[in-house]
């Protein structure tokens, strides 16, 4: 072993030690083994930042800006709506969840499909009275293996792409992951929807602020305005279509209000005083297209769309709002704030917004923009709670997102066009087109991952380079050169999906692709397979919440201890390796 390959792979376990300990960030981690691997001389000071200008890095940025897209348009959850309505049972819900948000993984970024849906789960759960920790874990694992799919689902799959592209000058195309992940899926979604019984009964979330506050529901008032379904609608009818989600406390009409019988037909230009929790409330004047209560004011000069955010906030004892109505108090025009929304314990509101009395304990949101949203609570008196991704409906361009990603997918599916080049103008145009604003789009972007990227690719190529990865490789290959075909596949699977824990999926397969390609060639075979293997091992990290974002991000909702993961992830680990090995095989032949 020569100086720089012992280097190279010191740097290597340098790196994975710095991982396991957590002390810093990923991405704080890799700009380290950047730095170490400079001083050592191993990355040549010309290659450090070739992996920036990498199309890794434009495709997995690109694809969470088109991701942002397609969750804020509200399809998704429209569609899964209406499923909701035909099933019932607790386990049929949760098949439900976890397909949706498997499927919804192969078009948009995994964590961003589990971010989307996870509201929904908190909704059933509670509709069906059980810990909303019997979906949350199954929807995390569901997400990881929908993202096998497609080239975007993952990062592991776009890295084993570029590996592929230099060895034989070929990249994996769109869908050449669809089928050994479709039938992952499908075996994993058949398994969760059984399997779930291995997790304990008993975990519960912490509770939070909002619950210590008793919020069970705000009050609003919404618009009818042309063209929205609820036109012609009974009240009875409106409630009915929201599933009972949503009540309406009192309509208004040519300035008179009145407490709604069942049988009143809405009619254009109505005022509807509506009752029920915010993501229902959410849903309802998104699907009705109505116009909340403050949306279309006047903004102050110089703001924009991107610029105003929502946030909640309780009204505090020498609150100069106690005992004031908004209208009274003229928020907008003295403040540059908008009252959208009230939530009072143990009483029922039907009066406008304007007009109601607030008192102390009110929990109250208001829009305004970001940058004098904590001054102004301030100068009210009130207490923020939390910062609410409030859609105020849904937007005019809502298939817009969905079409773009569309035509970006085709277009690279049939080698039309690059796939850094179709996602990078994708992304562009869904905020050109108004379809996610400037501030959301660098929000939706993974910016501690682009870095990881950016800085462990020149890292990773050192082991080629200096030949780390063909030592490596070797070493492997005489332990598989007593394994049959088969089994020298489920050794990269397997050596994959146990590294994973310990380091960024993402990592994981910069450092495993290319030893995985070494590997294939000292045996003979062709090297598609052991990538594939190495994609599918990366992403699917069963047995620890610090391996994946998805599981990291159901860890504290669904109030699960570390141990909870293995419980679950350790069986569905092993049918991966069963049902996985004879399915890369099979897709992609070795010889």
């Amino acid at each position: 072993m020569t100086l720089p390959q012992t280097l190279s792979i010191l740097t290597l376990v340098g790196m994975m030690a710095l991982f396991v300990w957590g002390r810093f960030r990923y991405d704080v981690t890799a700009i380290l083994a950047l730095m170490a691997a400079l001083a050592l001389g191993i990355v040549k000071p010309e290659d450090a930042f070739t992996g920036f200008s990498d199309d890794i890095v434009i495709i997995v940025g690109s694809a969470l800006v088109i991701s942002a897209a397609v969750q804020r348009s509200g399809l998704i959850e429209e569609a899964l709506a209406l499923v909701m309505k035909r099933v019932t049972r607790v386990r049929s819900h949760l098949f439900v969840l976890m397909a949706s948000v498997g499927f919804a993984s192969a078009l948009v970024k995994n964590v961003g499909a589990l971010a989307m849906l996870m509201p929904a789960a908190f909704q059933l759960a509670k509709k069906d009275k059980v810990n909303a920790s019997v979906f949350l874990m199954p929807m995390a694992f569901a997400s990881l293996l929908g993202g096998l799919m497609t080239l975007v689902g993952t990062s592991p799959n776009i890295i084993v792409s570029r590996v592929r592209e230099q060895m034989t000058g070929e990249p994996f195309r769109m869908f050449d992951y669809l089928p050994t992940g479709l039938g992952l899926l499908l075996v994993g979604l058949l398994f969760l929807r059984f399997g779930y019984r291995l997790l304990p009964r008993d975990r519960q979330a912490a509770p939070t602020m909002g619950d210590a506050l008793d919020i069970k529901g705000y009050v609003t008032e919404a618009k009818i305005g042309e063209g929205s379904p609820a036109i012609g609608k009974t009240v009875a009818e409106f409630v009915e279509r929201h599933d009972h989600a949503v009540g309406v406390m009192s309509v208004l009409r040519s300035g008179m209000r009145s407490f709604p019988s069942p049988d009143i037909v809405l009619r254009d230009e109505d005022t509807l005083i509506l009752g029920g929790d915010p993501d229902a409330l959410e849903r309802a004047i998104a699907t009705d297209k109505l116009a909340l209560e403050g949306q279309h004011r006047d903004q102050p000069e110089g703001s924009d769309d991107s610029d105003i955010g929502v946030i909640e906030a309780v009204v505090n004892t020498n609150s100069i709002l106690v005992g004031q109505t908004a209208g009274r108090l003229r928020l907008q025009r003295r403040f540059g704030v908008n009252l959208i929304a009230i939530s009072r314990s143990g009483e029922r509101l039907t009066r406008k917004l304007g007009a109601t009395v607030l008192r102390a304990g009110d929990v109250i949101v208001l829009q305004g923009p970001l940058n004098l949203l904590p001054e102004r609570l301030r100068d009210l008196g009130a207490l923020p709670l939390a910062e609410r991704a409030l859609r105020l409906g849904i937007t005019k361009q809502g298939w817009l997102p969905v079409v773009i990603l569309a035509v970006a997918m085709a277009a690279t599916a049939t080698g039309l066009v690059p796939v850094a080049v179709a996602f990078f103008v994708a992304a562009g145009l869904v905020m050109a087109v108004g379809a996610l604003p400037l501030r959301d789009a660098y929000e939706s972007v993974d910016w501690p991952i682009l870095i990881m990227l950016g800085a462990l690719i020149p890292v990773s190529d050192s082991l080629r380079t200096t030949g780390a990865s063909d030592l490596i490789a070797t070493q492997l290959a005489h332990i598989a050169a007593l394994l049959p075909a088969w089994g020298a596949v489920a050794l990269i699977l397997v050596t994959a999906m146990a590294v994973t824990p310990f380091l960024n999926n993402a990592a994981t397969v910069l450092v495993m692709a290319p030893i995985a390609a070494v590997f294939a060639n000292d045996l003979g075979y062709r090297p598609e397979a052991f990538l594939i293997a190495t994609a599918v091992g990366a992403g699917c990290d069963f047995l620890t919440p610090i391996g994946h974002q998805c599981n990291t991000l159901v860890l504290g909702p669904g109030g699960y201890r570390f141990s909870d993961y293995a419980r679950l992830g350790a069986p569905l680990s092993l049918l991966v390796i069963l049902v996985g090995t004879p399915l890369i095989i099979w897709t992609w032949p070795l010889n």
